[in-house]
């Protein structure tokens, strides 16, 4: 019980704090693992995108995707909110890069319509799937949200 109640206090001052670190570990393709000062491991996942689940087609192609865009990198996290799962939201940038929109923009993520606030990825989205990027170049049956999919 007090660490539940350690946790509720804890978690606002979480949320109000942006990291800079190493990306040293990748577990999909919309969460990482940042180490930042002092040897802090913070798993990040990536706001207002989701990406295919483990089970679902271009999975691992979402994971790589996020892997070549940010693993081994320097990379800055603007951090939104903690999740249910403990884990810090927020958005991840490399070299000034967003990474969020970029994977969005290469078709190796969806726009997280629940979790939206940037109205502009819409347009992102819809670039991609005219270009017939990454995931929609899939068939359409197999073109389904993760938020379905579950």
């Amino acid at each position: 019980m007090n660490k539940l109640i350690l946790l509720f206090f804890l978690l606002p001052l979480a949320a109000s704090a942006d990291y800079t670190g190493r990306v040293v570990g990748i577990s999909d393709g919309h969460t990482l693992k940042l180490l930042a000062a002092g040897n802090l491991q913070v798993k990040v996942r990536l706001a207002e995108i989701d990406t295919p689940e483990k089970r679902q087609p271009y999975s691992n192609r979402a994971r790589q995707a996020l892997s070549s865009l940010a693993f081994g990198k320097q990379a800055r996290v603007v951090v939104e909110n903690v999740d249910r799962c403990g884990r810090t939201v927020g958005h991840v940038f490399v070299d000034g890069v967003n990474i969020n929109r970029e994977m969005v923009r290469q078709g190796a993520a969806w726009v997280y319509m629940a979790y939206l606030r940037d109205k502009s990825l819409f347009g992102v989205e819809q670039e991609a799937r005219a270009a017939k990027r990454g995931l929609w170049v899939l068939p359409e049956a197999q073109q389904l949200p993760p938020w379905e999919w579950r």
